[in-house]
């Protein structure tokens, strides 16, 4: 884990308009920055960053924080992965308050990832068969395809290089039994394979001459897991934020034909099936998944469990499965471009295609099949939301041939819901706001503000008076708050005095009117409330503040 004093050295050497200007064009606006938000479709430029706040924040779609929620969002990371991507832009050495924590890594795989590059263009047996594929230059540039040759050459070259054998064999690189030391990959063209922030963690090695396994990947390392790892996840992130939409192929060079064809939100998962580890990666931006499985047996059988689990979380998608023995590479290879785009844009919903392949596993001309058949649809629709169960029991009844009412499924009642509303368009108080402001940026000033004032005599911006008093500084209404140039804030406590006596004053002269002519109270309690008001007026017109309980 990463210590909390070395990631507030890092923060504290950050700079966000130099993070957020390494990947967008800012322009000067005043004391802040604004450029169009990255982070949604706009033309006006609605995102703000401010180099006195250290922060970001946009109008339009509400995103904000600091440099490192910045790199989260943009580069789709997680925390400490972001903490790391910055701490080596900027050369700056995170600590670690564990043993397990990532060590300081020495470029082993980059290193051999540029020999098997280097091997690669100096085997014209792998250049032919890589461009038989059609796969042209800049694919082979933009995914690193190299070459690795034979066990011996490889543990040679390692010890070349004076590089440690031991982190090459953690690494991967290398394998280890009885003492004897031998190379993962053995004349293979390779195919680097990246986590999502860019990083090399592991290879995928294609054989060309006829090992047993066509297909071999590194093995499970403290950095590569393939149950978590999409292939070019690191090239394809971009224009799936951009497009809200992924496909998910088979294989590498699936991915890198489709990248090719202008299909850049291709990735492929990693010779295993897609696994609920796969899911948060995939949940990102909230994309629409697109499953481009091969028509085989195997295919089938792999898209009909994605699409399990995938419906089953709630993901929007569905599935193109390729007939005739034809995959994605191949359709690319052929021209097919304009038939593909058609195929992505129209797949078979996941749920519609769960059921017709939950069917199609049946005799359905047998009774007794035909009702296991049924039990089995039904076991799959419990996975589901309420609202889908009762729109899909129509449709596994009309596939059957029954009446729906023969489909019984019990309910559950979802209450995981939780939707929050931000009324854009309501009205802005600047006075109020000015208040907040100067809680925000002055601290000092809340026992004197707290004192006379409570966070419901606000009337437009209670709630976010109330967030400024608990310290959540992070809500994206005070960063807001904090970034409009419009909103000024209260620099000294005479200024901060004179406007809470204007605005104290105002509230009980109309506190004094509504008693005035209430009729639900006595007498006694009508002329207890006048002098109360009366005297507080009286001191704030003296210049003094009064208590508001008092």
């Amino acid at each position: 884990m990463i210590t909390q004093d070395s990631i507030e050295a890092l923060k504290a050497r950050l700079d966000i308009v130099d993070v957020v200007g390494s990947y967008v064009e800012l322009k000067k606006a005043g004391a802040n920055y604004k450029v169009p938000c990255p982070f949604h479709d706009e033309k006006s430029a609605s995102f703000v960053v401010s180099p006195a706040k250290q922060i970001y924040h946009c109008f339009g779609c509400g995103a904000g924080g600091d440099s490192i929620k910045f790199v989260m969002e943009y580069e789709k990371l997680n925390y400490p992965e972001a903490l790391e991507k910055l701490a080596s832009t900027y050369n700056f050495s995170l600590s670690y308050s564990d043993s397990k924590s990532p060590k300081v890594r020495s470029g082993i795989m980059e290193k051999i990832d540029a020999w098997y590059r280097y091997l690669f263009t100096k085997n014209p047996q792998v250049i032919s068969y890589i461009k038989e594929r059609g796969i042209y230059e800049n694919s082979i540039e933009k995914f690193g395809i190299g070459y690795a040759p034979d066990s011996n050459a490889t543990i040679s070259y390692i010890k070349s290089q004076l590089f440690n054998m031991n982190e090459a064999i953690e690494m991967g690189i290398v394998g280890s039994e009885n003492s004897r030391t031998f190379a993962r990959f053995i004349e293979r063209i390779t195919f680097p394979i990246h986590s999502a922030n860019g990083t090399i963690v592991g290879f995928g090695g294609r054989t060309i001459t006829g090992h047993q396994a066509k297909y071999v990947n590194s093995p499970e390392t403290p950095y590569f897991n393939k149950s978590r790892l999409l292939y070019a996840y690191h090239h394809a992130k971009q224009s799936i934020h951009k497009t809200k939409e992924v496909i998910i192929t088979e294989g590498y060079l699936d991915v890198i034909m489709l990248h090719q064809a202008g299909f850049t939100n291709a990735v492929a998962t990693l010779g295993t099936a897609l696994t609920p580890e796969h899911l948060p990666l995939l949940r990102k931006g909230e994309p629409k998944i697109i499953m481009a499985y091969d028509g085989d047996k195997a295919g089938r059988a792999a898209a009909l469990k994605a699409s399990k689990l995938l419906s089953a979380g709630g993901f929007n998608g569905g599935v193109v499965i390729f007939l005739d023995g034809m995959d994605p590479a191949d359709m690319v290879k052929n021209g097919a471009v304009e038939e593909l785009s058609t195929m992505f844009r129209e797949p078979q919903p996941f749920i519609e295609f769960v059921l017709d392949e939950i069917l199609s596993l049946y005799n359905l001309s047998d009774p007794k099949a035909r009702e296991l058949c049924m039990q089995d649809a039904i076991a799959y629709l419990k996975t589901l939301s309420p609202m889908l169960q009762e729109e899909y029991k129509s449709y596994l009844a009309s596939r059957f041939g029954v009446s729906p009412s023969l489909i019984k499924i019990t309910n559950q009642i979802n209450t995981n819901q939780n939707t929050h509303f931000i009324d854009k368009n309501r009205h802005k108080d600047m006075w109020e706001l000015s208040l907040i402001k100067t809680v925000l940026e002055s601290p000092e000033f809340i026992d004197q503000i707290l004192d006379v004032l409570d966070p419901s005599l606000l009337k437009f911006h209670s709630l976010e008076f109330s967030l400024a008093l608990s310290g959540e500084f992070s809500h994206p209404e005070l960063m807001a708050i904090a970034v409009d140039e419009q909103i000024k804030a209260l620099k000294d406590e005479e200024a901060l005095k004179a406007e809470l006596i204007s605005f104290l004053m105002k509230h009980y002269e109309r506190e004094y009117k509504k008693v005035n002519v209430r009729s639900d109270i006595s007498f006694e309690q009508k002329a207890f409330y006048i002098r109360k008001f009366k005297g507080k007026i009286a001191l704030l017109k003296r210049g003094e503040l009064v208590t508001f309980k008092s």
